[in-house]
């Protein structure tokens, strides 16, 4: 059984092919949408999903969300009382790992094969970070699919019949991808791709946190926005709340308990995209880079499609209208899009019969290259220059090769070290890994080391370098050093993640609800307090009775209450 994933910012979603559809999977709440929060409670146990992000604002310090804007690095987040360290891959896991309970639970059979999104622009260590989770989560991952590619299934572009170009605009929460896309003969082809990695849902936020930080600090004695990690979740969760009221609504405002006192602070939807003009333009350099590698005109397109739910905002919508002259497509929902489109792809890979066969082509987000040295007109060593064998967008599985030759006849050793990237200083790339050839002594500068980069769909890159006059061979398997681990290795960190405890599924309801309630007792002041207090008290001590039926009765109730004090439904 395959499964098709969208590993989100904000939200991740799971989905499987079958009866002729693509179809998502609801989690144990009944929601298909799971918040990409991981949290431990005082007793260590592990919660994921909508009860992790409703204990953010009341435990900041045993919380994380948004950590898949730090997939690839060593950036280690500490969780609980005991500060215990999670790297952002150990956190996607979890998540996938609720994902694949959800799936299995729902199919009723075991789930071992997955189709998981990436950012297109996503590097390779981000990549192989992604893969990892997979693993970690006890998953085979059969295919990373870029998410524009995956919104395109979603939109229907393998049931054309005639050529059609897309432009996929996807803003999510933590990133941003523009993809160009072609349909011919059954073959869908992306012609470019580009983005920026840290542009998403989360920066439109922190500008909202900045302008309540601006109106509220000095009465609030906060010296700093992330001074207090206590208060910065509660403008962040504001901040949140605010944003989707103004995708709706002319202005909304956002309020904050603090201290015994309340703070608020109104934005209209004129200030906010004023606030906002820095953000959007940078919405714009990626869609005209795309555009450019792709060699499509923005009038040959069929159709702009927009995807993430960060798109939702009107600011955001009126600026993609400007920047093509016309309205784009919305008939998918954009949270779900990406996950429709995974489970599409998962259907592919199984061949299911209910599906025109087609072929799926990707590009290199990035271009891979050596480092490399010159001599200036005045005779200096200049250093550090990028020599790109394969470009960027370049359609893959790609091979390329490119001649070099030693500056010294005193070499007896050549070193390349592979970057990716696109600047012309390899400072300011990626380095990926290093290799070295001996060359033949006294005549080394005549000497010519053939080069050859050959990229594959997931993102594995053969590095071979070669001199024909000596026959010399050297080859690499570019791989983040962390996926140089043996099977035993990933089954350790597997059982480690697994000796977390999870709490029982049908329990997910009650905790995510009693998360509600504490982050509302927080935010309140007063006899709304206390009636919270005493809600949380009479809920507390039935679900401690073990009468189910009492325990469905009082959560009814106690739902209720939170929809009407807190003026959203529990989603």
């Amino acid at each position: 059984m395959i499964i098709g994933i969208d590993l989100g910012t904000t939200n991740s979603a799971v989905g499987i092919w079958r009866d002729g559809k693509a179809e998502l999977i609801p989690n144990s709440l009944g929601h298909v949408l799971t918040p990409s929060a991981v949290s431990l409670d005082d007793q260590g146990e592990l919660v994921v999903g909508l009860a992790a992000r409703e204990r953010q604002v009341s435990h900041p310090g045993h919380t994380a969300t948004a950590f898949k804007r730090y997939m690839g690095s060593r950036k280690a987040t500490t969780l609980g009382k005991k500060r215990q360290a999670f790297l952002p891959e150990e956190l996607s896991a979890l998540v996938l790992r609720s994902l694949k309970a959800d799936a299995e639970a729902f199919l009723g059979e075991p789930v071992t094969d997955a189709v998981i999104t990436v950012p297109a622009y996503f590097n390779d260590r981000q990549r192989q970070a992604t893969r990892r989770a997979g693993q970690l989560a006890g998953l085979n991952v059969e295919r990373l699919l870029n998410e524009p590619t995956a919104a395109a299934l979603a939109y229907g572009i393998h049931q054309k019949d005639v050529e059609t170009r897309f432009l996929v605009f996807d803003l999510g929460g933590g990133t941003f991808d523009v993809s160009v896309l072609e349909l011919f003969e059954g073959v869908i082809e992306v012609r470019a791709s580009t983005g920026d990695n840290q542009l998403g849902g989360e920066d439109f936020n922190e500008l909202l946190i900045d302008m309540f930080y601006k109106a509220n600090s000095k009465a609030m004695e906060l010296h700093s926005k992330q001074g207090n990690p206590a208060a910065y979740q509660r403008m962040r969760d504001q901040a949140e709340r605010c944003r989707r009221k103004l995708s709706t609504e002319p202005e909304a405002t956002m309020k904050l308990a603090w201290k015994d006192q309340e703070y608020s602070h109104t934005v209209t939807e004129e200030q906010f995209a004023k606030s906002a003009e820095l953000l959007i333009e940078r919405l714009r350099s990626p869609v005209l880079r795309a555009l450019r590698d792709s060699g499509i005109r923005v009038d040959t397109l069929n159709e702009i499609v927009l995807v993430g739910g960060a798109t939702r905002m009107p600011i955001v919508r009126r600026a993609v209208t400007k920047m093509f002259g016309r309205f784009p497509a919305a008939q998918v929902n954009p949270d779900e899009a990406v996950a429709l489109g995974a489970a599409i792809q998962a259907g592919l890979k199984a061949r299911d019969a209910g599906l025109r066969e087609v072929v799926l082509t990707d590009v290199c987000p990035y271009s891979l290259g050596v480092g490399t040295s010159e001599r200036t007109p005045g005779g200096a060593l200049r250093t550090g220059i990028f020599a790109p064998i394969i470009e960027r967008n370049t359609l893959i599985p790609a091979s390329r090769e490119r001649p070099f030759s030693p500056l010294d006849d005193k070499q007896s050793l050549v070193t390349f070290t592979i970057y990716q990237g696109e600047s012309r200083n390899v400072v300011d790339n990626i380095a990926l890994g290093s290799m070295s050839i001996p060359v033949p002594p006294g005549r080394a500068s005549q000497t010519v080391v053939n080069v050859r980069f050959t990229y594959d769909i997931n993102g594995l890159l053969e590095v071979e370098a070669h001199i024909p006059e000596t026959g010399e061979r050297r080859e690499l398997l570019i791989m983040d050093d962390d996926t140089r681990i043996s099977a035993e290795e990933v089954q350790r960190r597997r059982e480690s993640l697994a000796k977390l405890k999870v709490h029982p599924r049908d329990d997910d309801t009650n905790r995510a609800l009693i998360a509600r309630g504490e982050r509302c007792y927080e935010q309140s002041l007063g006899e709304r307090r206390e009636f919270i207090s005493r809600f949380l008290s009479q809920f507390v001590t039935v679900i401690e009775s073990q009468d189910l039926r009492a325990i469905e009765q009082a959560r009814v109730q106690f739902t209720k209450a939170l929809d009407n004090l807190d003026g959203e439904t529990f989603l």
